[in-house]
């Protein structure tokens, strides 16, 4: 056990210096000097509870996707019956009380129908649950109920696509190692560290970026729309801005509640300014099959009016005069360009398939941060000088080496934590406080064991070799047990919880490797060169 090879020492050598040499950049951080430009900068990101920022709850609107599914199935179901030979014709449809209904005028064609909606109300999985139900009454009307399992997959689905467009909007911003979450059901738990202002991020965040080109119905009569009254297949919309000129003075639009193009076929969004006037505008490209889309719906209705909604409100209803081929278009309004920066982002991102609220709002000061760091920086140097002076004077060389592999195994826990990109919070730094403490512990058990083998008899060569030896296996048991628990930490914790275990589970093997490999590779050199008759242990 104390033969080390060339090639082994300088493999265990330059391993160790290259993560030790990866904490530099924090440690200079902490020093507030400037880290150069052309190199590397692999740094530890603070928590919320050390550099403050600000924390946000929000909470989905459950009953709005219990309506899109509404919505999206009509669609699909009209789309089906049209789409069949012969077409099924059917009468108006209806979902009040949180179910679709709707009429097959010819009762010969009740069970085609019902054959081709049929594969609609399946579910995705292999279980064969099915989603929605379906019910005739007198003999020709549809009703199909969503079930349960259907309403519980799509709020998880629209919550699982909520985090990560949430995700993309923060990073957008430039933060860094922000915290996101989804807790509950319809809840997603957001912290931004450094961040002092939330309201930028809660205006980004509160936009559901949901943007839709529809046509406007030009037989709507606007005395009827004053009074909610619309054309069989039409929506009223508001203007975002009813005094704006693109408004005209007009409160309200209508425009055909199906068909036109979603956002969702976007491929880029960003801000620009328009030509003429030098407003802010929002400049975005579709995708091909959006833009085949987009040029379709413009070529086929030259002449005619398209709104452009944004979040259930219309920004603008310009004419197309020609079509627009090119598979790009702009979006104006009123529009600052920090509000047009937003929108392209959030556009960039994708639209949040549910809306969010602010359940609760914290910003946390930096201040209470750098006053944890100091003391806590200030309380680990004063115990970690007062821990090497007594291991030192219990094991004099021996106690030596244990003080440098110490030192080594604190420049690598920061080392692997600068090239993982993890975040340090205040439970971080307790378990860097505890992976410290273990390393001595294993020197302790290192050097307590070699002493006792001398007291039995044992030469000294033989005395270390089985020192190393059977006090590996109590340190490995013993590390493997905060392994296990490292692991279960990570794993059903979350936030400081998983922070904790991270930091353990890097220190566990920063320390085994300072604490047995590196000091038994420089006992074995020091008796090789030396050949000592005794130990001072």
């Amino acid at each position: 056990m104390l033969e080390f090879p060339t090639w082994k020492k300088l493999w265990y050598w330059g391993l160790t210096i290259v993560i030790a040499l990866c904490a530099v950049p924090s440690l200079v951080s902490l020093t507030n000097a400037r880290w150069p430009a052309f190199l590397p900068e692999p740094k530890i990101n603070l928590g919320l509870d050390l550099a403050g920022g600000s924390r946000l709850l929000l909470e989905a609107n459950r009953q709005q996707v219990v309506q899109q599914r509404l919505e999206g199935m009509e669609e699909s179901v009209r789309t089906r019956l049209r789409q069949a030979s012969p077409t099924i014709a059917i009468g108006d449809f209806s979902s009040t009380g949180g179910q679709l209904a709707f009429t097959v005028r010819d009762p010969s064609q009740v069970d085609a129908a019902r054959e081709a909606i049929l594969p609609l109300t399946s579910g995705a999985g292999l279980t064969g649950q099915r989603d929605w139900d379906i019910t005739v009454q007198d003999g020709t009307r549809f009703i199909l109920v969503p079930t349960q399992a259907g309403i519980d997959l799509a709020i998880s689905n629209a919550m699982e696509t909520a985090v990560e467009v949430v995700r993309k909007r923060i990073d957008a911003l430039g933060t860094k190692e922000p915290d996101i979450r989804r807790l509950g059901g319809t809840r997603i738990d957001v912290q931004v560290p450094g961040l002092q202002d939330p309201q930028a991020l809660k205006n980004l965040l509160g936009q559901t970026a949901k943007l839709e080109f529809k046509l406007v119905d030009e037989t709507a009569v606007p005395s009827d729309l004053a009074k909610g009254i619309v054309p069989p297949g039409d929506e009223i919309v508001p203007y975002a801005d009813p005094n704006s000129p693109a408004a005209g003075g007009v409160p309200v639009l209508a425009v055909k509640r199906l068909g036109g193009i979603k956002g969702d076929e976007l491929t880029d969004a960003k801000q620009a300014f328009e030509p003429k006037t030098n407003a802010a505008v929002v400049s975005i490209t579709f995708n091909q099959q959006g833009g085949e889309k987009f040029a379709k719906l413009t070529t086929e209705n030259v002449g005619k009016r398209f709104a452009i909604i944004l979040d259930g409100k219309v920004l603008s209803a310009p004419s197309m005069n020609e079509p627009i081929l090119g598979g790009s278009a702009q979006i104006s309004g009123s529009f600052n360009v920090q509000s047009a920066t937003q929108l392209a982002i959030a556009l960039r991102s994708g639209a949040l398939p549910v809306d969010l609220t602010v359940v609760e709002e914290r910003t946390v000061g930096p201040d209470l941060g750098a006053d944890s760091i100091q003391k806590g920086v200030v309380a680990m140097g004063v115990g970690t000088v007062l821990l090497m002076l007594f291991i030192f004077l219990t094991y004099g060389r021996f106690g030596v080496y244990a003080n440098i592999a110490l030192f080594i195994n604190v420049l690598m826990i920061l080392g692997v934590m600068a090239v993982l990109g993890t975040t340090l919070t205040l439970p971080g730094i307790a378990g860097f406080v505890l992976t410290i403490g273990a390393a001595v512990d294993a020197n302790v058990l290192i050097n307590e064991r070699i002493r006792e083998e001398r007291h039995r008899g044992r030469r000294v060569v033989q005395a270390v070799e089985l020192g190393y030896k059977e006090a590996s296996r109590a340190i490995f048991d013993a590390n493997i047990t905060n392994s296990i628990a490292a692991v279960l930490m990570f794993a059903f914790g979350s936030g400081p919880v998983r922070g904790f275990a991270v930091v353990l589970m890097i220190g566990i093997v920063t320390s085994v490797f300072t604490a047995v490999t590196m000091s038994r590779m420089w006992v074995a050199g020091w008796l090789r060169r030396a050949r000592p008759s005794d130990l001072n242990v």
